[in-house]
């Protein structure tokens, strides 16, 4: 919901910066946790291909972030963008879930 008191710029200030710098925390966490760990629930080659996605994801994060940053956060993300990252996001939340149970166990 848009704070009609914010200007458009403060606005995706406020909403979008965040966000960017949550998804680079969250995608750093899942390429450490896909490159030092070996996931008996999941393939070689699958968590090779997670972790391959992860990188890609880091990488196009990191882009937007300096186009935001260099246009004093005049620019925003599409959400057919943005949602692929949350559902990778998500994703890796659940591998990060399953390790732990496994560890329980």
């Amino acid at each position: 919901m848009r704070d009609s008191n914010l200007p458009e710029p403060e606005l995706l200030k406020t909403v979008l910066q965040p966000l960017l710098e949550d998804f680079q925390y969250w995608f750093a966490r899942s390429r450490q946790l896909l490159e030092k760990e070996q996931l008996s629930f999941m393939s070689d080659q699958e968590q090779s291909d997670l972790l391959l996605r992860v990188k890609q994801a880091q990488d196009k994060v990191n882009t937007a972030k300096m186009l935001f940053a260099a246009t004093d956060g005049q620019v925003g993300i599409e959400m057919e963008t943005l949602m692929p990252w949350h559902k990778l996001v998500t994703e890796c939340w659940q591998v990060a879930m399953r390790l732990r149970q496994d560890r329980e166990v």
